[in-house]
């Protein structure tokens, strides 16, 4: 696949969009053709960002961006019907909360990884988000430092993509 001008480019070695480079922090399995739920790869191949989430008690709102609430969380149950969905906080295990004390989700862009219809194990909450520190591995996603991962939302084109090279 060839990168578009405005594709955010991921690889192991960073990223690049708009002219620009940015360290990331990719998943700790790597970047993998083949993602499975839990392996921890960063499923290589191209993404759309579907929508964006924020923390509005963190993060000053944008134009169409959605505010994440105490209640929401996201299904990572290969078993559940709700598998790689956005949900209601239930109470059950295989699901990931979006509102965490730590800043990881004060921005999320969600990626349409493994998601119209989700096959069950094939990897879910595939997101870029704000790093830990330093390129410290993520379980599969995308992790920027926060002002960048804002600069590369704030300058999202209708036709952008993540397109992740091994």
């Amino acid at each position: 696949m060839r990168p578009r001008a405005g594709d955010l480019v991921v690889s192991r070695w960073g990223a690049r969009f708009r002219g620009r480079r940015f360290a990331c922090a990719i998943g700790r399995g790597g970047i993998s053709p083949r993602k499975r739920e839990g392996d921890g790869a960063t499923p290589a191949g191209a993404m759309a960002l579907e929508y964006v989430l924020y923390r509005p008690d963190r993060v000053t709102c944008r134009p169409g961006w959605e505010p994440i609430r105490p209640w929401m969380e996201w299904c990572d149950d290969p078993d559940d019907p709700r598998y790689n969905q956005r949900i209601r906080r239930s109470g059950a295990g295989g699901v990931e909360r979006l509102h965490r004390a730590d800043p990881l989700y004060d921005v999320v862009g969600v990626l349409d990884w493994n998601r119209y219809p989700p096959k069950p194990g094939g990897g879910s909450a595939i997101f870029l988000h704000v790093w830990r520190s330093a390129r410290r591995p993520t379980e599969g996603c995308v992790a920027f430092r926060r002002p960048d991962l804002l600069w590369i939302l704030e300058r999202w084109g209708v036709r952008s993509r993540v397109i992740v090279t091994t």
